[in-house]
């Protein structure tokens, strides 16, 4: 397993499939990672060499908000919003649909958990 920026990534994979268990990196950021690094997404993990891994690690630290800090900084978001009073922060609050879709049919994610918390059966 090789770390980098805190996360154990696996080394049977491609180097593109691999980045992207680190939270916040997908796909899209992945490949355009490893185009500026000049690295070849198909190489597997565990043949990069340590310069590469290097030059990884210091790429994605210097560039990206990942992990921790991009959680923190989604929570805060959401924190400031229901501060402020608005429509997306009273939404958030209230655990429902935030972006406009209809909650009389769906939204059983969101309802089925506020259920839970209120009603829960013994």
């Amino acid at each position: 397993m090789t770390r980098i920026v805190g996360v154990d990534l696996p080394n049977n994979k491609k180097t593109l499939i691999a980045l992207t268990y680190i939270y916040g990196i997908g796909r899209n950021l992945s490949k355009t990672i490893l185009k500026n690094l000049k690295i070849d997404p198909n190489t597997i993990l565990r043949n990069l060499s340590e310069s590469d891994l290097v030059k990884l690690r210091q790429y994605i630290e210097k560039k990206h908000m990942i992990e921790g800090d991009l959680r923190r900084f989604q929570l805060l978001n959401i924190k400031r919003l229901i501060d402020i009073g608005c429509y997306k922060g009273r939404r958030h609050r209230q655990l429902l649909p935030v972006r406009g879709q209809r909650t009389r049919t769906n939204s059983r994610t969101c309802r089925i958990v506020t259920k839970n918390i209120n009603f829960s059966k013994k």
